[in-house]
């Protein structure tokens, strides 16, 4: 199956398995000096239509509750959020959301674990992962094959 997993803020990250190949890894989209925050969502959604020759079967996002104390970067998860459900649905790919604590739970066996545990997670798959943002789309991928796909668990 052929599937994208996604960590959603300006720093994205992300993994996919397409054709059994995985690869992950992070796109930044902060706005170069001179332009407005409308052009991280421009930048977004040409990254991410890149994925449609892709033949994605499934997206899967993680999730996260909105927090007042971090306004902006809620703004900013919502608004790349409602872009992916867009595309998805355009697209005619499955979406699925999953919770930032279920991963942190079922990697690290706590809801509320701190990013460097789920980095360290991430890179007993990986090695080569060092950004928390990638760590959290390689874990959120290895979660779908494993828990929402086979059904199976930890």
């Amino acid at each position: 199956m052929n599937l994208l997993a996604l960590d959603l803020a300006t720093k994205t990250g992300f993994a996919a398995e397409i054709e059994r190949r995985r690869e992950s890894g992070w796109k930044d989209f902060t706005p170069l000096p001179g332009e407005g925050p409308g052009w991280r969502y421009i930048r977004f959604n040409v990254w991410l239509y890149s994925w449609k020759e892709k033949s994605l079967e499934l997206v899967v996002v993680e999730k996260t509750i909105p927090n007042m104390t971090h306004a902006m970067t809620s703004e900013i998860a919502f608004g790349l959020s409602t872009r992916v459900t867009e595309f998805c649905a355009r697209q005619r790919v499955k979406l699925i959301g999953v919770h930032n604590a279920t991963l942190k739970k079922y990697f690290c066996g706590d809801g509320r674990a701190e990013k460097y545990e789920m980095v360290r997670m991430a890179q007993e798959i990986d090695p080569g992962v060092k950004d928390d943002n990638e760590a959290d789309a390689l874990l959120l991928l290895m979660y779908t094959k494993l828990v929402i796909l086979k059904g199976k668990k930890r």
